[in-house]
């Protein structure tokens, strides 16, 4: 990290991170919580061996609902340096990880491609950037040239909410620079043989409960601005409310089946050529993984 107020996120705190933490948490060196296997993201990218997940601590967003909440807001975390960055990478890998999946890594750019170039033509598994959508594009194209495969969220349209639930009323239009530059840069998706994707964007929502309207409209917005067959589209079911949500009387439940249904209706008459549901059974606790440093000590 470079002795100059931090910009990397929207927040653009200015932090300097030699010296002191930024709005997101993060510090001079990178804080992971768990690196392993993981088999519950989209089934083009976790496939039958899983993906190499390695969960970043801190968070340009705070998100009151978020599952991950003890690593994105809690600090959670051991700091590693490049080299150990760089051996966790190749760990996954020799575990026969069908991908790298760095989740919440921007905040992190600088430190991530340190460890990748000290890595080089050892890796040779895609590499997954699995971010909140609320990027830079400048952090995007930073990033571009060692991601592979794009995993953005889309979480809000409405500024209310977005400010409300993850205090970024800017979310919407920062979000979709984001992804579009992402699109851009990546290109359509690719897929091999055994239906693994290699490339691309795949664009995911989570649906809440209560913002349902919210969600159409998000759905609307993605199929009036993308070509079909220009990203993935993953519509996510698996809402679980957490402590943090009972400030929240509208979020402290589940989603109800209308509320997911009538945006998987929506989703469906898109007709995007690749686009991924969840099942019912997908929200639970049981699905938080345990960040417990496994792969990290």
């Amino acid at each position: 990290m470079e002795n100059f107020g931090c910009t990397l996120c929207p927040r653009r705190c200015g932090a300097d991170r030699t010296r002191e933490t930024g709005r997101c948490g993060g510090g001079a060196r990178a804080k992971v919580a768990r690196a392993a296997l993981h088999f519950w993201e989209e089934p083009p990218i976790s496939g039958t061996r899983g993906s190499g997940a390695v969960f970043f601590s801190g968070c340009p967003l705070g998100c009151v609902y978020c599952q991950n909440r003890e690593i994105s807001q809690g600090g959670k975390g051991l700091p590693v340096d490049t080299a150990q960055l760089a051996n966790i990478f190749l760990d996954l890998q020799r575990q026969g990880a069908h991908n790298l999946n760095l989740v919440t890594a921007t905040h992190y750019a600088p430190q991530v491609i340190a460890a990748l170039e000290m890595a080089g033509d050892r890796l040779h598994i895609p590499v997954v950037c699995n971010t909140g959508g609320y990027e830079t594009v400048e952090t995007v194209r930073l990033l571009a040239p060692y991601v592979d495969i794009w995993l953005p969220d889309f979480k809000y349209y409405s500024s209310v909410l977005s400010g409300k639930y993850s205090g970024a009323p800017d979310y919407f239009p920062v979000a979709c620079k984001a992804v579009k530059e992402m699109v851009r840069l990546a290109g359509p998706p690719v897929f091999d043989k055994q239906g693994l994707m290699k490339s691309g964007v795949c664009l995911r929502h989570l649906v809440l409960p209560g913002c349902r309207k919210d969600s159409l409209q998000i759905m609307d917005f993605v199929g009036d601005t993308f070509p079909r067959d220009a990203l993935a589209v993953s519509l996510m079911r698996q809402f679980t409310p957490t402590e943090a949500c009972s400030a929240f009387p509208e979020l402290n439940r589940r989603l109800t089946t209308f509320e997911y249904e009538s945006v998987e209706d929506r989703l469906r008459e898109l007709n995007f050529r690749w686009c991924f549901v969840q099942e019912k059974g997908s929200a639970g606790k049981e699905y938080i993984p345990c960040f417990d440093y496994t792969g990290v000590l």
